[in-house]
């Protein structure tokens, strides 16, 4: 029961303070001042006299815009591309040389892999003189050539003038290259 008091006197402050800001304002809307003289004698030729003003208001915001938009249209102009069919067609004798020249110098980091494998930091710790690590791979089983990186042939190990090299056994296709960046 007292719930249904406070939303009643809560309800008639509401009413108050809304009729305060009507008598307060002064000013109506148009739609309210349509209705005033609507139900206050006026009728329906007042209502559209409103009406019909404000209809005449927005067709002159419209003719408006329209002039602007004609304006800036006069002052534009279509933009006209240039046909590149041809010249993309036509062969370029020296330039495809040319860039690739200047690629061919840039260094590229190339290693061999003969295996890989984990270490807990207490192994590695452990290790000394004469110690044996076990890889992942099995005897006889290709290295694998790394350029920047990135797999692109494999080979078997070769001693040549005592020093070490890769005999490669299997390039790696581009396609599978392509693979691999993803």
């Amino acid at each position: 029961m007292a719930d249904d008091v406070d939303q009643d006197q809560l309800a008639a402050e509401w009413a108050a303070a809304l009729e305060e800001t009507d008598s307060s304002n002064g000013a109506l809307d148009p739609f309210e001042q349509a209705l005033g003289a609507a139900g206050g004698g006026g009728g329906d030729a007042a209502l559209a006299e409103q009406w019909a003003s404000a209809l005449a208001g927005d067709e002159e915001v419209s003719v408006k815009n329209e002039r602007a938009q004609a304006q800036l249209a006069s002052k534009s102009r279509e933009a006209t591309f240039k046909d590149m069919t041809q010249e993309s067609k036509a062969p370029r004798p020296e330039t495809g040389r040319r860039d690739l020249d200047f690629i061919l110098d840039i260094p590229l980091d190339v290693s061999a892999e003969l295996g890989r494998t984990k270490l807990l930091i207490n192994e590695l710790l452990q290790l000394g003189q004469g110690s044996v690590i076990e890889l992942n791979k099995l005897a006889g089983e290709p290295l694998e050539i790394y350029v920047n990186g990135k797999l692109v042939a494999r080979g078997e190990a070769v001693v040549i003038n005592e020093k070490f090299g890769v005999r490669l056994t299997d390039i790696i296709s581009p396609i599978e290259r392509v693979k691999q960046l993803g």
